[in-house]
């Protein structure tokens, strides 16, 4: 399940650290977030679809490892990230 471009943009404008950054790991964080909710929600109505849910554990592994990446360079930017995005951890 692919984003809006809509949708898209306004994460990077809420999770931009500079006026050009799209690829910044906070901004990947979000954008995977977006993804796996509206995965979640796809699973709600279509329960016995497999391969899509192969692609959400894939992007759950990847959102993990740039959490991690995020909390060994700076663990402020990391609270900030899973307090702004709701995330346990």
């Amino acid at each position: 399940m692919s984003i809006e471009m809509s949708v898209k943009r306004q994460i990077i404008e809420k999770f931009k650290l500079h006026e050009t950054d799209t690829g910044s790991p906070e901004v990947q964080i979000a954008i995977l977030t977006e993804r796996i909710n509206n995965l979640t929600k796809h699973f709600e109505s279509h329960q016995k679809d497999h391969h899509s849910r192969r692609g959400l554990l894939i992007l759950v592994g990847k959102r993990r490892r740039l959490l991690n990446y995020l909390k060994s360079k700076n663990v402020d930017r990391y609270k900030q990230t899973i307090e702004s995005l709701n995330l346990r951890k």
